[in-house]
């Protein structure tokens, strides 16, 4: 049934109570309506809700655990933390209050040893593990059904995405008829830098991430000592407060680039550029050879990397091989490798060598960085999505940050360095008629 307030549905709950009726939409903030509906139709088997504070994210994971709970009856759930002792208060505890809130906990019995919630009707459970002890995930005894959820709460917490791909495949191995649904939340990291600020911007098929804050859930809902202390950290501290109460990434201070947007360029963008760049860092043995190519948007100040090759142990006959469908534009290539680049014109490719010199390491970072824009494709450009947002200034005793761009995991942005430096050059000459011509030295 769907209610006209709102358009969030009511849930019969046949296996408990015949004419029990549960109206959740003054529980569900307004930004979850649309995701509530999603979850409900199995539109993605894979969610990543990230947020501030008080955005209410807990509060709607759990609830669609309950109720996914309750519309099937073979279905069973599981909560992780990272270590065992956040457990009871945090998913273990709201469980608990979501149940209250929905009028329904009088038809569950909650256990704190062993830590589980059980729906007294059918035996269906809610169990709760630490993800620091591997062995705790596989003495999981359900009784009767299968596991269709997984909560991963704090997520950042955890040590990478293969951890999580290890855990979900033990949990959701066998019986592939059933659908399976996994829940991702965190507050993100400060640094873009950190693996899940880093994996949700990667596309996956059948993943949905999601963003909320506490602006958009109603004020009465949080009360005003929350809201006071929110305000008071936003006048004194907005850096803080972007990070804390609307869960932005706003850095460590360390990182090189942060005018990057990692993100699908369109089949729209993509038959618009004309113009197009190249850039070549050579490699062999541990580093890889790395090819970007690249759309320079001079007028609006934003660089889309389209194309990428990146693989070590390559000759330069596979290179050629490689890049044969590219020969359309010129590629600049790292200079120091003259042979190499001399082979590959022998071969028929078209490159030249990059004019570098003294400070052109620095003078290329620092125009990258004057860029409104870095638009970089994670599906067309792993490596430079990977190597840009990693990319930052190291510290040395005492957290005294070095004054020298480190030269390590920078390939990608060695090769669009070469494929600008035209550009680079062109952009110099206009700031010294420019200085030129108001007397300016």
């Amino acid at each position: 049934m769907i209610m006209a307030s709102d358009g969030i549905r009511s849930y019969n709950m046949p296996a408990v109570a015949e004419q029990e009726q549960i109206s959740i939409s003054n529980i569900i903030a307004p930004h979850f309506y649309g995701l509530h509906e999603e979850i409900k139709t199995g539109l993605y088997n894979e969610y990543w809700l990230k947020g501030g504070r008080g955005s209410t994210k807990s509060t709607f994971i759990s609830i669609q655990i309950l109720l996914g709970l309750l519309k099937d009856p073979l279905a069973n759930a599981i909560a992780l933390r990272r270590y065992q002792n956040e457990l009871r208060d945090t998913v273990y505890g709201q469980f608990e209050w979501s149940a209250h809130k929905l009028g329904i906990a009088h038809f569950f019995t909650f256990n704190v040893s062993p830590m589980q919630i059980v729906l007294n009707a059918t035996g269906q459970k809610i169990v709760f593990r630490a993800a620091d002890n591997p062995r705790k995930l596989k003495s999981i005894n359900l009784g009767k059904g299968y596991i269709k959820y997984a909560w991963f709460e704090e997520v950042d917490q955890f040590n990478s995405i293969e951890e999580l791909r290890n855990i979900i495949q033990s949990l959701f191995r066998g019986e592939e008829e059933h659908e399976r649904t996994s829940f991702y939340s965190y507050n993100p990291p400060k640094s873009g830098r950190s693996w899940v600020n880093q994996e949700v911007k990667t596309t996956k098929p059948n993943r949905r991430v999601h963003h909320s804050d506490y602006t958009t859930v109603p004020s009465e809902w949080l009360g005003q000592t929350f809201l006071a202390e929110a305000e008071h950290l936003r006048k004194t501290n907005e850096i803080a407060y972007r990070h804390e109460y609307l869960g932005e990434e706003v850095g460590t201070g360390l990182e090189v680039f942060i005018n990057l947007d990692i993100r699908r360029i369109t089949s729209e963008e993509l038959d618009s550029f004309d113009k197009l760049r190249q850039g070549l860092d050579f490699g062999f043995a541990s580093d890889p050879n790395c090819f970007i190519r690249l759309y320079y948007d001079k007028t609006r100040r934003k660089i889309y990397l389209l194309k990428e090759m990146a693989s070590v142990g390559m000759h330069n006959k596979d290179i050629w091989n490689k890049l044969k469908p590219y020969n359309d534009v010129l590629t600049v290539a790292d200079s120091a490798a003259p042979k190499d680049i001399s082979e590959l014109k022998m071969f028929g490719m078209r490159i030249k060598g990059a004019k570098k010199g003294k400070g052109s390491v620095e003078h290329g970072i620092k125009f990258l960085q004057g860029l409104d824009k870095i638009i970089i494709d994670p599906d067309r450009c792993p490596l430079a999505a990977k190597e840009f947002m990693n990319y930052a200034l190291e510290q040395g005793p005492q957290d005294v940050i070095k004054n020298k761009y480190p030269d390590n995991d920078n390939h990608s942005i060695d090769a669009v360095r070469y494929a600008l430096e035209d550009d680079m050059r062109y952009n110099n000459k206009v700031r010294s008629i420019s200085k030129s011509s108001l007397g300016l030295r």
